[in-house]
């Protein structure tokens, strides 16, 4: 389906060797603009500063909160909700054409009441989605290794949860099943551009062309554009997780108290996460903020205290100035893209990120409107997010 309808890149026809669309960042919503894109039959390239999807996609715990495409209203809502929709068959495509399974389950979620916060509840039943208010001895019910004195709070059954490193690594089969070239070790450094053209990227390992350019460099996203004449404030917020091995799943489901949580897996691994620190690129962890979690952690199911501690890790995620990731086209340039700034829900985002940007080349119907995603928008305050990860 060549050349791209909408923004054809007016010096596509002096260099058909070059790819269709160079995709510039390997993490999660990289992986995935490039899966959609090679899916309906563009020639995509993909290079990344490190090894793909080692930044904040191989950090994240995987959360993905549910969501109704039908009455999702907010703009941060509505690519949730549809991110939500697109996961089970996105999953269960790469499956099939890689044979590696994302670990993409629905295992349902309790989300606790924080005081002085708005009802949980309510807010999900205005979106259509099952929920269940639960009181003390109901929340013991449900998970009877929590802490006696915890409630009242919300059961989310349809809430789901991936492992992403592994979805990481489908993604990336499934990307070079569709021929996407992939360079690993290609930092990017400055773009030559000529009338409101992207012309090529220089990288560390040398010049690369393409018609189309997208800018998906999480953390690391400013410094490219501000090249361009664009600081959209995007910066990197660590993150760091603990993991413990119980040898059994004391808890069943996703556990959410505010910004931290608790996530089993089904091999009786369990993540606590997660910090929100401006610590600049030092990914490092520290005793302190992990034996916060570790407190945390036992403080919702004592018997955690035995558990052996099998690894500690952080993430940097790329924060923004009002919650909302910038996606679309970079103002001033005809073929330059942007898709940065999903602070802790890359995952939970990137279906539905990967699939509107797929529309927007190829000039199809957008499933979600990106106006409100405007690199030149006004930050607006901030929200509440549905959940972070």
């Amino acid at each position: 389906m060549l050349p791209l309808p909408r923004y054809k890149h007016r010096y596509n026809n002096l260099m058909p060797e070059h790819p269709d669309v160079l995709v510039i960042g390997g993490g999660v919503i990289g992986l995935t603009a490039a899966y959609f894109l090679a899916r309906d039959g563009l020639r995509v390239e993909v290079a990344d500063q490190g090894d793909f999807g080692r930044e904040a996609s191989w950090a994240g715990a995987g959360i993905l909160p549910p969501g109704n495409p039908a009455l999702a209203r907010a703009p941060l809502d509505r690519l949730r909700a549809h991110s939500a929709a697109l996961f089970p068959t996105l999953s269960a495509e790469l499956f099939g054409r890689t044979g590696i399974d994302n670990g993409y389950v629905r295992c349902g979620g309790v989300e606790f009441a924080i005081a002085d916060e708005e009802d949980v509840t309510e807010e999900w039943r205005g979106e259509g989605i099952r929920c269940e208010p639960l009181d003390a001895k109901a929340l013991r019910d449900l998970e009877p290794a929590l802490a006696p004195e915890l409630g009242p709070a919300t059961h989310l059954p349809d809430l789901a949860q991936v492992r992403s490193p592994r979805h990481v690594k489908a993604l990336l089969a499934g990307c070079e099943s569709h021929g996407v070239r992939l360079h690993a070790g290609c930092p990017a450094h400055a773009f030559d551009h000529r009338d409101g053209c992207v012309t090529a990227v220089q990288t560390g390992t040398g010049t690369m062309r393409a018609g189309h350019f997208l800018l998906a460099t999480g953390a690391w996203t400013d410094p490219l554009l501000e090249r361009l004449g664009w600081r959209p404030g995007i910066r990197p917020v660590r993150g760091q997780i603990a993991c413990l091995n119980t040898g059994v799943s004391l808890v069943r489901r996703v556990l959410l108290h505010g910004a931290r949580y608790l996530v089993p897996r089904l091999d009786g691994r369990l993540l606590i996460g997660s910090t929100e620190e401006d610590a600049g690129f030092d990914k490092r962890t520290t005793a302190g903020a992990i034996g916060g979690l570790l407190e945390f952690a036992i403080s919702l199911v004592p018997a955690l205290v035995e558990a052996h501690v099998e690894r500690c890790w952080a993430g940097l995620r790329p924060g923004g100035p009002d919650g909302l990731p910038f996606i679309g086209p970079v103002p001033g340039f005809d073929n330059l893209f942007v898709a940065a700034g999903h602070y802790r829900a890359g995952i939970q985002l990137s279906p539905a990120t990967g699939l509107v940007l797929k529309e927007l080349l190829l000039g199809q119907e957008l499933t979600v409107a990106l106006e409100p995603f405007r690199l030149d928008r006004q930050p607006a305050p901030p929200r509440r997010p549905a959940f972070r990860s």
